[in-house]
């Protein structure tokens, strides 16, 4: 019996669907003009700014009402980590294409995401309506990239639709419907939820709220949800309409307020009966203190501000591959949020423990009032943009200032000693022949005896054919007077060089 009960509680689910491809394939187009179409009396839902996420309604071929779930993932370089994560997160992806532009790099690089995730996906062919549009050329495009469609050579199933117009659109609705009923996607009614964190961010009014896609079982008021090390209660739990519900179950994006700390997008999440279940499954995570070390070598430490926490993702990331002769930043400190005190006080106390000044730069935040004279009064260097690639190359800037520079010996020319001549207190005059580069006058010279430097000269006059000189060049010979303390016999070498910074 108890078998039988556990088989009823798992019941198919809908799909949570990532749109993926080049940005300018028409990725929003097509969810706006979902959206407008499959949600109840036309009401626009967008929970998050990063990562949006709809539930719709469409009618199968049958005329049931059916869910789906869709995912809206960036398609900016910068952002190829959340990308990754919306494939994870979803059972479909659809992979569009523009019937006009056909294959692009980013196509590739979300196709590529796709297949790595393991996930079912649908090539939607868009731009169809379009003068320039030629279907056959993109699905031999796709051929050559070795994305088999449908009648191709391949099994990727296709819909060719005009996401201006909803021509096609219902019909890639159903073939979405389609896959999902042969992949079997389920969920458990009665067990507690659990999900995924698809964003995450600190509303000044509200205290922390994130977004989540429930992948299964089922969350209810009274309930305690952990993410990561973050715990919220479900005493204030929004649909993406933004309306307040009691409950909500698998495949629906849900928005939860309160959270006693910032969750990571991409973080997973469980819900349980009480707070104690919660805090007994709570691994504490070491969080950043004022004794963090900095590794020798060329690190500089930076603390990192962001609106959100996909977006202090992806600047993290942009961060990291900032590197310049093995010379790179160490992030001490990442938050969401302004600028404020408590990020001044970590600069100054990283600055107190290694010594090396901290930077802090901010994406789509500002400093707080009260921290613009703490950061005069302790000389802090911030920046700020809401330009990622406005933030590195200011890194850029910085860390290229702030690498050691190297006094490197580079010698520019060898002679050979042929006979010594008078000395007077430390000045020699001696005679020679250069071997290598050139020797050059008023430029300081190595005295080499048997490959090993004796002592450091400096020539203060050259002559090449009893002439005055300022170089002489690789086979010839000189005369020179050199001001050094050592005595220069025949056979030492001198080698002129120059100090050079590196």
């Amino acid at each position: 019996m108890k078998n039988e009960k556990q088989k009823q509680n798992i019941v198919l689910r809908p799909p949570v669907v990532a749109i993926m491809g080049h940005v300018d394939h028409g990725k929003s187009t097509l969810l706006d003009y979902i959206r407008k179409t499959n949600i109840v009396e036309g009401e626009a839902g967008g929970i998050t700014q990063r990562i949006s996420a709809y539930e719709v309604v469409h009618k199968n071929e049958k005329g049931e009402d059916m869910k789906i779930t869709f995912l809206d993932t960036p398609g900016h370089e910068a952002f190829s980590s959340m990308r990754e994560r919306g494939a994870q997160v979803a059972d479909i992806a659809i992979l569009i294409v523009s019937a006009e532009d056909s294959v692009k790099a980013q196509t590739i690089e979300a196709y590529k995401t796709i297949i790595e995730s393991n996930t079912p996906f649908i090539v939607a062919i868009n731009k169809i309506d379009k003068t320039g549009a030629n279907i056959e050329k993109v699905k031999m495009d796709l051929a050559e990239k070795e994305i088999y469609l449908e009648g191709y050579g391949g099994k990727v199933p296709c819909a060719e639709i005009s996401a201006k117009q909803g021509t096609g659109v219902g019909e890639l609705l159903n073939l979405i419907l389609l896959v999902a009923e042969m992949e079997n996607f389920t969920g458990d009614t009665l067990v507690p939820a659990e999900g995924m964190v698809l964003e995450s961010n600190l509303d000044p009014k509200r205290g922390i709220q994130a977004t989540l896609i429930i992948k299964n079982g089922t969350l209810e008021k009274g309930m305690i949800l952990k993410a990561g090390g973050a715990i919220c209660g479900t005493r204030i739990m929004e649909d993406f309409l933004n309306k307040q519900i009691d409950n909500a179950t698998f495949s629906s994006p849900i928005r939860m307020v309160g959270f006693d700390s910032i969750p990571k997008a991409g973080d997973n999440f469980r819900s349980f009966k009480n707070k104690k279940e919660a805090e007994s499954a709570t691994i504490e995570q070491k969080k950043f203190t004022s004794s963090a070390k900095i590794e020798r070598g060329c690190e500089v430490p930076l603390i990192i501000k962001a609106d959100t926490s996909g977006a202090l993702e992806a600047l993290e990331k942009e961060v990291n591959k900032i590197k310049i002769e093995n010379c790179g930043f160490r992030i001490v400190q990442k938050s969401i949020g302004a600028i404020n005190e408590s990020d001044l006080k970590s600069a100054e106390a990283v600055r107190n423990d290694v010594g090396k000044g901290t930077l802090i730069i901010g994406f789509n935040v500002k400093i707080d009032n009260h921290s613009k004279d703490i950061c005069e009064k302790y000389q802090i260097i911030i920046e700020t943009s809401d330009i990622i690639y406005k933030l590195t190359d200011w890194l850029k800037e910085r860390l290229e200032e702030r690498r050691p520079k190297e006094e490197k010996m580079e010698v520019s020319g060898k002679a050979k000693i042929l006979r010594t001549f008078s000395k007077t207190k430390e000045k020699q005059i001696v005679g020679g022949k250069v071997t290598e580069g050139k020797i050059v006058a008023d430029g300081p010279v190595r005295i080499m005896r048997r490959e090993s430097e004796i002592g450091i000269g400096k020539i203060i006059g050259l002559e090449k054919n009893k002439v005055k000189s300022k170089e002489v060049e690789e086979g010839s010979e000189f005369g020179m007077m050199v001001e050094t303390k050592i005595d220069i016999a025949s056979g030492d070498v001198l080698e002129s060089f120059i100090m050079v910074n590196k």
